[in-house]
């Protein structure tokens, strides 16, 4: 198998810079440079090291591969790409990594377990759970892949994505005496942002935080920040600033880090009736998504048959080339370059009526570098969870537009990064942050949850937004039993649980209180009831911030005869896969229990910010209190629950009649007992 990398290089100059703490813009991009060249270079060698010592079993069961897979039918699809269906045949029900865009490689096992890389790369076109579409290089790696022996496909080092990102970098830096040299410093600078005097627009479907964030968008000449709390209807606002740029602007760009936060935004769009042309492939494949793709429009040209006939007489012509004499070669050549000027002029004809007749251009931020949108100019930039991207990734973007929006929660869960060392230098501080923290004036924070209850709202909204957010009276004192506490905190402390290590990639594991977890789960649905349950489809989500954990529990649900009826009502799933996401029932399992207090990454207190969030009505926290109260934020969060629950049975108790025991003694609720609750009359 063969390594296409960037040469090594040395740090030597980012200690200084790091010291000097730069306020010059130049400057922090030099060092954001420096951090993902860290990052790039880590992951090119935690790349290496897993393709050349970790075994093809383990690769499946972290997603990075799919083995054995059985090869589908070969064609060539609307844009004249050598495509194969490939389908997992084994191990369907582990979650993978593949998805649009990505590179992958393919490779055969031997029964001695020796696996051989087959000498391409190809790229993912689409992928659901258990069937993928690869683009192939071409018509030798298709006869390579039909070869006997039993094939696998595995995720290739993603190199596409950081030479656009160092591109957008190097562009950002050298940037003078344009728009991008200008945005440039505004949003890194000292200068402030410009705002246009416009009559404010009033929205009545909208609360007074999302119209006055609307209103701010339509005002700004360079940067706004929409800032949306989990529930506040940050999509809703966002939707609207877009539906309302597009009456004074012809077409925007509007961007994500991810396919599904892209297809999320595009729905609502398509909802309102916009046009939008979405660059990529959906990873919400649906009617509505699909019919929006660059590919299915492409495809639906009037001038589209005529093109793909050609593109078929070119093939044709290709391959009897080699059979003919040389007076009929030569004359195949001079009208297949004649058919491929024609083929160039449809192309280019489809395109621009493709882009006109679209107002939107939706894409992930590492797509918006696609050729298809070289030399193309925005007025406007919708960044949407702007808070999970790196900084780099958002400048691919940039430098395509005049002004920028960025909508998201720097609260919440921060971009991904692999290197310790990147991220201790401030690689996992986003565009976004430094905004916020710079240009107060450009953020908009919205404060109206239309999501959890009361009570659920309270400690993320004192701890994480200095108390500012108010529930909607809709949702205020939603519940889904009567004189039922909305938050539990179940301690494990002692119940003599302990954590086990699974793997770097894993992390822990704690069993019994993933089985505790179960049983609990079981009681509440019983004290619901099951029929009322699938009537009315009320819905669960077990989270947990460890894979391993999560995976235990998957397991251990699907075995469940109890919870075989609910099984689609239940979801399983890490704190990063449940962002976005909401449940009527939340589990969380934080699974640490040692001697040492030691929490790992449960340190980074977004992460619990998006779990705590994900509930509607009920939220149960299971883990270990002689552990996590050690840190501030568990021991403050404790105390709220214990605090809220002690109010919430008082108030059950004194709208009950008083029991006494036979003996005289009065009876307590026994949620009363466990918590040491004394009553005197």
């Amino acid at each position: 198998m063969k390594y296409f990398f960037y040469p090594e290089r040395r740090f030597v100059t980012f200690a200084p810079i790091m010291s000097n703490n730069p306020k010059s813009p130049i400057i922090d991009l030099q060092q954001q440079q420096l951090l993902l060249r860290m990052e790039y270079e880590y992951e090119k060698e935690e790349f290496k090291r897993q393709t050349e010592t970790m075994g093809v079993a383990r690769k499946v069961k972290r997603g990075l591969c799919w083995y054995p897979v059985s090869l589908g039918r070969s064609y060539y699809n609307s844009l004249n790409q050598l495509v194969i269906d490939i389908t997992r045949t084994e191990n369907k029900e582990i979650e993978h990594s593949f998805e649009f865009g990505r590179p992958v490689c393919f490779f055969h096992q031997s029964f001695e377990g020796k696996v051989k890389y087959m000498d391409f790369i190809a790229t993912v076109s689409f992928a659901d759970e258990e069937r993928m579409v690869v683009v192939l290089p071409g018509a030798g790696a298709l006869a390579e892949l039909q070869t006997d022996g039993i094939l696998g496909v595995q995720l290739y080092f993603d190199e596409t994505s950081y030479r656009a990102m160092f591109e957008a970098l190097e562009d950002t830096i050298r940037a003078k005496d344009n728009r991008l040299a200008e945005l440039r410093d505004i949003l890194l600078g000292t200068q402030k942002p410009g705002f246009r005097e416009l009559y404010p627009v009033r929205f009545p479907w909208l609360n007074s935080t999302q119209e006055t964030a609307v209103n701010k968008v339509l005002c700004t000449r360079d940067v706004s920040i929409v800032h949306g709390p989990p529930g506040t209807g940050k999509t809703t606002t966002l939707v609207e600033a877009i539906y309302e740029t597009l009456h004074r602007e012809p077409q925007v760009l509007v961007c994500a880090q991810s396919n599904t936060a892209v297809d999320w935004i595009c729905e609502k769009l398509v909802d309102r009736g916009v046009p939008v042309l979405r660059i990529g492939n959906p990873t919400r494949v649906n009617d509505k998504m699909l019919s929006s793709t660059y590919e299915r429009r492409f495809e639906s040209h009037p001038a589209y048959p005529e093109l793909w006939g050609i593109h078929k007489s070119i093939r044709e012509m290709g391959s009897r080339m080699r059979r003919g004499s040389y007076s009929e070669r030569e004359g195949m050549r001079n009208r297949m370059s004649r058919l491929r000027d024609r083929a160039t002029e449809l192309e280019i004809q489809i395109n621009a009526d493709l882009f006109d007749s679209a107002r939107v251009i939706a894409s992930t931020l590492v797509s918006s570098n696609h050729r298809l949108l070289n030399g193309r100019r925005f007025s406007t930039l919708f960044i949407d969870e702007a808070a999970q991207a790196l900084e780099a990734a958002c400048w691919i973007a940039i430098r395509k537009a005049d002004r920028v929006i960025l909508a998201g929660d720097h609260c919440q869960l921060p971009p991904t990064i692999k290197c310790i060392e990147a991220s201790c230098g401030g690689l996992d501080h986003t565009l976004m942050e430094k905004v916020v923290q710079q240009k107060p004036s450009a953020v908009s924070l919205l404060k109206v949850q239309y999501r959890m209850h009361e009570t659920i709202m309270q400690f993320p909204s004192d701890w994480f937004y200095h108390g500012e957010l108010e529930a909607a009276p809709e949702v205020r004192y939603r519940g889904i039993l009567d004189f039922d506490t909305p938050m539990n905190w179940i301690d494990t402390s002692e119940m003599d649980f302990h954590e086990d290590f699974v793997g770097e990639s894993f992390g822990r594991i704690n069993k019994q209180e993933a089985n505790l977890l179960l049983q609990e789960l079981e009681t509440y649905i019983e004290r619901i009831g099951k029929e009322r349950i699938l009537d009315e489809r009320i819905d669960f989500g077990l989270i947990s911030p460890y894979k391993a954990q999560v995976q235990y529990l998957r397991g251990k649900t699907k075995g469940s005869s109890f919870l075989r009826p609910f099984r689609s009502l239940i979801t399983v799933n890490t704190v990063d896969g449940f962002q976005g996401q909401e449940r009527d029932v939340i589990f969380i399992s934080l699974v640490r229990a040692n001697e040492d207090g030691q929490i790992g990454f449960l340190n980074d207190l977004r992460r619990m910010n998006v779990a705590i969030t994900r509930a509607r009505m009920k939220l149960v926290i299971l883990g270990d209190a002689s552990t996590l109260t050690k840190h501030p934020f568990y021991k403050r969060l404790m105390l709220f629950i214990k605090r809220r629950c002690v109010k919430m049975h008082t108030f059950c108790f004194l709208r009950t009649k008083p029991r006494l025991s036979q003996a005289g003694a009065l009876l307590l609720p026994k949620d009363f007992v466990s918590l040491g609750i004394r009553i005197s009359l």
